[in-house]
């Protein structure tokens, strides 16, 4: 649809969910949703999908923080653009620096609709004809600023309300806004509800026109380039407070189809068409009891009703799904255990520290086929690979060679590498040194035809510097030879 541009916010940390959630694997990423056919699929694999059933794909921006770009692309097609923003700061800064970059970038008319949704938001498809609207309402209401509001299913405290105005007409197709209130308790829930509030699903429609204007009396720059320069300056704050509650001038349209918020493990839940995800077993008399297991351990839960039991690398949680948020404030912010990236997965297998101060790390890569690692150096580690299925190629400083099972692979300090997956190829990596980040990575290309034709340039350099260190040995022992010669006929 040309006349309007879909921005999907990925974000946050995902603490509700953990342990199978972390710093880098947010909620929207799992695997969890059962489709027709069988096949589970994560929230953005889903709201990518039903936008491309109603025809909006082409017309989606994705924006997110560096640290999830791979696992965006692991899970959808490379064709939606990734918008990057340097920091996670809030959704405000995030949706002005995208819109920057529609204007400078994309050249998008400032007349343009843009909407903004969670990547997250699990929805039915009247929803996205109703996204489709919002041009046309914005016009005929000539508010600023519309939100799509869900009639409560309950006296919810973890969601925002928007209370209309009183006394409007029930025909329209949208209400014009009273105040927001966020998070109340149960009582005042109740009460909200009572004056017809809506959960706030967190969609917003403005014209591009609006969010520019917005930038220039705020002393900000509309030029992507200089606004990505003074993100710090930005305020770090959500969406709604800094924009949405201080707009006189904003309507909300009812949700006439389904949406439901699945952040917490209790709503999660409760779309699992099974009661097992992975290895274990639940005695008969446990009743409203899931279990989803990562590892690959079996868990067995027996005479345990109302709970979620979940394990991944990174822990173990039993809890009453009533209280299971209550993970948000224990979970510590710890080093992934686990994680998708572009080429494939790796999960932690062990990590020790010895007295010497050194360090190791054990991982188990597993690379999809097709798929490459890019070609990099590492300042603080060796690595030793080994490889334990599969077949693939492999190119250390500039040298291209077939591996395949069994064989192990030394990767000393600084020293260039980088492997693609024939079959799906499966490795066991050791890392040893001082210090074991992942940052500690110099990524020399990413493609594999870049690499292939960067280690070709190393070869042929190391073969023109062998080629002349060949004919300085040979001038020098011709010279030795010649002095030996004629000093012998002197003499």
């Amino acid at each position: 649809m040309k006349n309007l541009r879909i921005l999907l916010l990925s974000g946050g940390m995902g603490k509700r969910l953990w342990p199978l959630s972390n710093s880098v694997r947010s909620k929207q990423f799992l695997k969890l949703l059962q489709r027709e056919q069988g096949e589970y699929e994560s929230m953005i694999q889903r709201v990518c999908r039903q936008l491309d059933d109603a025809g909006l794909l082409s017309s989606a921006y994705i924006i997110t923080s560096e640290s999830q770009v791979d696992m965006i692309y692991n899970q959808i097609d490379n064709d939606i653009p990734v918008i990057c923003e340097p920091r996670q700061r809030g959704t405000f800064p995030s949706i002005a620096l995208a819109c920057a970059y529609l204007r400078s970038n994309d050249h998008i008319s400032v007349n343009e609709t843009i909407c903004v949704l969670p990547v997250d938001s699990y929805v039915d498809p009247p929803f996205f004809e109703q996204l489709q609207s919002i041009p046309g309402i914005l016009q005929k209401s000539q508010a600023e600023l519309a939100l799509i509001g869900a009639v409560p299913q309950f006296p919810s405290e973890q969601f925002g309300y928007i209370v209309p105005k009183p006394a409007q007409k029930e025909e329209m197709d949208y209400l014009t806004i009273d105040q927001f209130i966020e998070k109340p308790n149960s009582d005042t829930a109740r009460m909200l509800i009572e004056r017809n509030a809506l959960w706030n699903c967190g969609v917003f429609g403005f014209s591009m026109n609006f969010m520019l204007d917005y930038l220039k009396n705020m002393g900000f720059p509309t030029s992507y380039s200089r606004l990505l320069k003074s993100y710090d300056h930005l305020p770090g704050i959500s969406f709604d407070y800094q924009v949405a509650e201080k707009n006189s001038r904003s309507i909300v349209i009812p949700c006439t189809g389904q949406w439901k918020d699945l952040g917490s493990w209790e709503a999660l839940s409760g779309q699992w068409a099974s009661s097992i995800l992975g290895k274990g077993s639940l005695s008969e008399d446990s009743r409203n009891t899931q279990i989803v297991n990562e590892l690959s351990i079996p868990i067995h839960a027996i005479s345990i009703s109302n709970s979620i039991i979940a394990a991944s690398p990174d822990g173990i949680l039993v809890a009453d799904k009533q209280k299971s948020n209550s993970i948000k404030q224990l979970a510590e912010i710890a080093r992934p255990m686990c994680e998708e990236k572009r080429w494939g997965t790796y999960k932690v297998l062990d990590f020790t520290s010895t007295n010497e101060g050194m360090q190791s790390l054990t991982k188990l890569l597993k690379i999809n086929p097709g798929e490459n690692i890019s070609y990099q150096t590492h300042q603080f580690r060796q690595e030793t690979w080994t490889v334990i299925a599969g077949e693939g190629e492999f190119i250390i400083d500039g040298r291209l060679i077939f591996i395949k099972a069994g064989e192990v692979l030394q990767i000393p300090v600084g020293t260039r590498h980088a492997v693609k997956a024939i079959t799906p190829l499966d490795i066991i990596e050791v890392q040893w040194g001082e210090k074991l980040m992942e940052e500690d990575i110099n990524r020399i290309a990413d493609s594999w035809k870049d690499i292939v034709k960067h280690s070709k340039k190393e070869r042929e350099r190391w073969s023109l510097s062998f080629a002349v260190q060949c004919a300085r040995t040979i001038w020098k022992t011709c010279l030795k030879t010649m002095k030996t010669r004629f000093g012998r006929k002197k003499n």
